[in-house]
């Protein structure tokens, strides 16, 4: 019973030792740009065992250096409510296990069918920073825990604007494309400061599958999702 007890308080020192490590890694963030994310170097190992060789770009801008189109159709196409809530947005990921629930449902109702149901995430641009920043992409409880904790400080230690800033200045639009510099460089010869509310609808829509559309830029899909971005933009709330 000693041992269990010894071994459960050092199991829990080690948890708050982790998370003051968070605390002071986004504390640091206030001021200083993250030189790279885990999601960035894992990418980078993929493709270097892959490929034999590293094809990156990215480049970090100030926030007064990418453009007013390119904010507001992230927020648009990702996360709406991103200038209100608490890093969480609970009714949309209300929508999302609803939806989910659903599609599930309908599969198992045509068992024929080899397609699985598509799932639909209700992250907001804090969560996806969080999970970007520190953690792995499985799907766990503990993960997914971990994920709230991270975003809760990630709310609580930095503004609104430098959390925006940051994940522009770190989502994936490519392979080995990270960054609002880097993709308007790489899709249209320009700086981020210069993209169009079109250009800038266009990399918003490519954000939750950004190599699939990399590769499939002609597609329909793309070009009618972008439209309706762009003739939502002027609602959205910039930090």
């Amino acid at each position: 019973m000693k041992a269990l007890l010894r071994w459960t308080g050092l199991l829990l020192l080690a948890i708050a030792a982790l998370q003051l490590f968070f605390v002071a890694r986004i504390a640091a963030m206030a001021v200083l740009a993250p030189q790279s994310t885990t999601f960035e170097r894992s990418e980078a190992w993929r493709i270097s065992q892959q490929k034999g060789t590293l094809r990156w770009r990215a480049q970090w801008v100030d926030y007064r250096q990418i453009s007013d189109h390119l904010k507001r159709a992230v927020i648009t196409s990702e996360d709406d409510g991103f200038a209100h809530h608490d890093g969480v947005d609970w009714d949309a990921l209300e929508k999302a296990w609803a939806k989910n629930s659903r599609a599930e449902q309908r599969a198992a109702q045509q068992q024929s069918s080899a397609r699985s149901p598509k799932v639909v995430g209700g992250s907001t641009i804090t969560q996806q920073l969080a999970k970007n920043l520190f953690l792995s992409g499985e799907r766990t409880l503990v993960r997914k825990s971990q994920e709230f904790v991270l975003t809760l400080l990630l709310e609580s230690l930095l503004s609104k604007q430098r959390i925006l800033e940051i994940y522009l200045n770190s989502v994936e639009w490519g392979e080995g494309i990270f960054g609002a510099e880097a993709a308007a460089l790489h899709y249209y010869r320009k700086s981020a400061s210069s993209l169009t509310a079109n250009e800038a609808a266009r990399l918003a829509v490519m954000l939750p599958r950004p190599r699939y559309f990399e590769k499939l830029s002609n597609s329909v899909y793309l070009s009618e999702r972008s439209a309706v971005i762009a003739a939502r933009m002027a609602g959205a709330q910039l930090p």
